[in-house]
């Protein structure tokens, strides 16, 4: 079990959309930046870009209770890219975008529906010191009205 990357978080309650704008200087094994939405340490999911092979792949991993981890490996992640996660009662919808595209579906998620959550831009790199990710206009608020697989 690892717990120990570093989350900038705001409490949240509720449906909620975040989105932010990550970049980094992704050179080692797991590199990763993105958003996460976390209950506690054994329920969370943490979207982004992850280094992986030589490439950076978006990357999403789900845990409750045991992680699960995909990844979108037909092309190398654009830098930046915009991340969202959308709550939407117990589902979340998890979506990229290309600076300045349309988002994307990449993922959708059950997740318990307690209350509050931490949100907010996450990254870690837990086979090195040294990772340097950059976070661009983040924000958090109601959810965005928009059909779960819409």
């Amino acid at each position: 079990i690892r717990d120990d990357g570093h989350l900038a978080f705001e409490r949240r309650e509720g449906d909620l959309t975040a989105e932010v704008a990550v970049s980094g200087g992704y050179a080692e094994l797991y590199d990763q930046a993105g958003l996460m939405l976390r209950l506690d340490e054994r329920t969370w999911i943490k979207a982004g870009v992850e280094f992986v092979g030589g490439r950076r792949l978006l990357s999403c991993v789900v845990t409750r209770d045991v992680s699960d981890w995909s990844i979108l490996s037909a092309f190398e992640a654009p830098d930046p890219v915009r991340v969202r996660l959308t709550r939407q009662g117990s589902a979340v919808r998890v979506e990229w975008a290309p600076q300045g595209g349309a988002f994307e579906i990449m993922r959708l998620a059950y997740f318990p529906p307690s209350d509050p959550v931490l949100v907010g831009p996450m990254c870690c790199s837990p086979e090195r010191a040294g990772f340097e990710a950059r976070f661009e206009d983040f924000r958090a608020g109601p959810a965005i009205e928009a059909a779960l697989h819409g």
